[in-house]
């Protein structure tokens, strides 16, 4: 069965697609209080319109494909906030549809164009972790099941399958377990496509322990995954962990890490790759070492976007 990619379009004769950066901390820097279990997914219930602010903020700086704010919004989630089942799920396809409203608003004004692809959306599918809200995405070892797993995401995965988006953004995920589970999802959706992000401790291993090949090799076989590669992990290991995917795979690569900023509690200082422009630079290198699909996650906003976009189009 043929399937089609839409990265195609922005990947021929080695181009690249510009992911966003940082959603969670793009509202924060708005003023939004989102030090809760829903995280971002908060603003989904509290100030949708500024979630399709911030998705406009990232096509204006050069995003090519921004990502759904789902990331944590979840069924279980919700009703334990005391959404219905139905109102819990509406909530979720709310998110795309920002995303897509933001997209077409942005596309409609000609002075937008310039020359660029129709920027695309993604569908967020978070791990497990984010729901438990405990850093679990760092983490991975749920004790749960490949079917638990199944059950926990199957709602939402057909609902964001069925959303509009132009592919699912299957991020942070840290357990191999989860990711079979995802796997066994996408092939009961045959007309979805998507690319899989792992959260990684080291340049070889997942946070569960797995080998990041191990896990890589059958969702290689799977012409419905369209890249494969990592995110929210320290700027630090992309370039080993770039490496270790392209052994284990020819599909495009995707990194989106984060500032790699760390939290120093005597000095309450952050320190990192906080300059955008160094942010930037490295994205160069990454897209050198064989990255494709090239964004930013934590700490990271609209500023690095900007910049890791004029890097890549004017490389060379």
């Amino acid at each position: 069965m043929e399937f089609d990619n839409p990265l195609r379009p922005f990947l021929e004769g080695g181009g690249v697609v510009v992911l966003d950066g940082g959603f969670a901390t793009e509202l924060e820097a708005r003023g939004c209080d989102i030090a809760d279990s829903l995280w971002s997914a908060k603003m989904l219930l509290e100030d949708p319109d500024i979630i399709r602010t911030v998705h406009l903020d990232y096509l204006a700086v050069g995003a090519d494909c921004i990502v759904s704010a789902s990331y944590q919004a979840t069924i279980e989630g919700f009703r334990k906030r005391g959404l219905s089942e139905f109102e819990a799920l509406e909530t979720i396809a709310a998110s795309v549809r920002l995303a897509i409203d933001a997209r077409e608003s942005f596309w409609a004004n000609d002075r937008n164009r310039g020359g660029r692809i129709r920027p695309l959306v993604a569908g967020s599918v978070g791990p497990y972790g984010a729901y438990l809200a405990d850093g679990s995405e760092y983490d991975g070892r749920y004790g749960m099941s490949r079917e638990q797993l199944v059950a926990f995401h199957r709602d939402r995965w057909l609902l964001l399958a069925e959303s509009g988006a132009d592919l699912l953004a299957c991020e942070t995920i840290p357990s191999s377990e989860e990711a079979l589970a995802l796997d066994d999802l996408l092939k009961e959706t045959p007309d979805v496509v998507c690319w899989f992000s792992f959260s990684c401790k080291d340049v070889e291993h997942l946070h569960d322990g797995s080998r990041l090949e191990d896990v890589i090799a059958p969702l290689d076989e799977s012409k419905q995954v369209v890249a494969v590669g990592v995110n929210c992990t320290p700027p630090s290991l992309i370039p080993g962990l770039i490496a270790t995917v392209r052994r284990a795979t020819e599909k495009p690569i995707v990194v989106y890490p984060n500032s790699g900023e760390k939290w120093d509690a005597t000095t309450k200082t952050w320190s990192g790759i906080a300059d955008p422009v160094d942010f930037g630079e490295a994205a160069r290198d990454w897209y050198d070492l064989g990255a494709r699909l090239v964004g930013g996650c934590c700490r990271t906003g609209p500023e690095h976007v900007r910049t890791v976009r004029e890097a890549l189009i004017s490389r060379g």
